[in-house]
């Protein structure tokens, strides 16, 4: 395996990973907030939307590339 392919692995699970915990710290901030349903929703949508435009480029990327 070349280091370029391990690179884009381990930053592919590591990355994962990272978003992964975003989400719990989201989900800890709302509960200790005591944000309730709305609030608790409201937060995933605006910092989730970080992650999705991230998603959305890394795609966008790769259909340009072709």
């Amino acid at each position: 395996m070349s280091e370029a392919v391990f690179s884009e692995i381990a930053m592919y699970v590591l990355l994962t990973a990272l978003i992964v915990y975003m989400g719990f710290i989201v989900w800890d901030l709302a509960k200790k907030s005591q944000a309730g349903r709305f609030g608790t929703i409201a937060l995933f949508t605006v910092l989730g939307a970080g992650v999705v435009g991230f998603i959305i480029k890394t795609i966008l990327v790769e259909v340009m590339q072709l």
